[in-house]
């Protein structure tokens, strides 16, 4: 099986596909291009994409017939890929759930801590040289015990953070997931999601990406938050409109954010970066060798068993 990686990936995940397959390794680190993607779609027989390689209808259009018939996404994400043109052109979409969860969940928790405690403001502050001492109002931000954190998405990542604050900081727990669906520790599903922005003194949103959750944080949903709420984004950047969420921050309707991902990523407006009560992660989420090691090694897994012909272990 001819295999391309469209990046590099930690060794042992390209020796393990060299097991049992011809593996290319693209050395480029930034997204494919649409010419690269119809000429790899031609060339090859598996492809092992990641977030950014955005396999849309119009690359399938302009392939015809593939000669890949396997997306191997590295990543639980796969809304870069348009999953129904792939099973009409005869292309099976496998990702890696479960491997990235508790990863992206203390990030989730690391922007929560730095957004509420101003932790990012305070380190600026100190290598700015402009710190004179300690007083006993300064830098005066959230504690988290006690407080409400609200969810938005109960699956794997959102249990997981549901878990670290419910067990971990005493924090309520309240949520909103479009089926019924537990959380995993004493929490409270809401029947609205304006209703978790509106209770919750921390928001974190862990929705998958795409069509049916692009913008569902948009100017209402924030005008619903307390003004002394902070919102942490570890989901995909176009769940969120951008605008409207700078247009909160900048005139204090709510009192901070956290963000690990962006709608127009890699590309972060200046006027977030000129907040100082925005805490800006550059895709940290699953950002630890051990995790992305796992994570290939899933995605290899998966390759392995197609060219095996054998069940796929996460088809989506």
């Amino acid at each position: 099986m001819k295999l391309l990686i469209t990046r590099p990936l930690p060794d042992v995940v390209v020796q393990a596909a060299q097991d049992f397959s011809d593996v290319t390794v693209r050395q480029d680190t930034q997204p494919m291009t649409t010419d690269e993607l119809v000429d790899a779609l031609r060339s090859y027989d598996a492809m092992l994409p990641t977030l950014g390689d955005l396999i849309s209808h119009d690359v399938f259009a302009a392939v015809g017939e593939p000669r890949c018939k396997i997306l191997a996404n590295f990543g639980v994400g796969y809304n870069h890929i348009d999953t129904v043109a792939a099973k009409n052109a005869g292309i099976a979409v496998t990702n890696t759930p479960g491997a990235v969860t508790d990863a992206t969940a203390d990030i989730a928790m690391g922007l929560i801590l730095m957004t509420c405690r101003r932790l990012g403001e305070g380190e600026r502050m100190v290598r700015a040289g402009e710190w004179t001492g300690w007083h006993p109002t300064q830098m005066l931000g959230m504690h988290l015990g006690g407080k409400t954190v609200g969810i938005v998405g109960m699956g794997r990542i959102g249990q997981a953070i549901a878990k670290r604050c419910h067990h971990g900081f005493g924090m309520d727990v309240v949520y909103f997931n479009r089926s019924t669906k537990g959380a995993g520790v004493p929490a409270t599903q809401l029947p609205h999601l304006h209703d978790v922005m509106s209770e919750a003194d921390v928001v974190v949103l862990a929705i998958p990406g795409g069509p049916a959750t692009r913008h569902l944080i948009d100017a209402a949903a924030l005008a619903a938050m307390k003004q002394t709420a902070i919102l942490v984004n570890i989901a995909r950047g176009d769940v969120m409109d951008e605008a409207a969420l700078i247009a909160a921050l900048q005139t204090q309707k709510i009192s901070g954010a956290g963000l690990d991902v962006y709608e127009f990523e890699p590309d972060v407006p200046d006027a977030l970066r000129t907040l100082e009560n925005v805490v800006l992660l550059p895709h940290l989420g699953t950002a630890a060798l051990d995790v992305r090691t796992d994570m290939g090694l899933m995605a290899v897994e998966n390759l392995r068993a197609f060219a095996a012909g054998k069940p796929l272990l996460n088809a989506v």
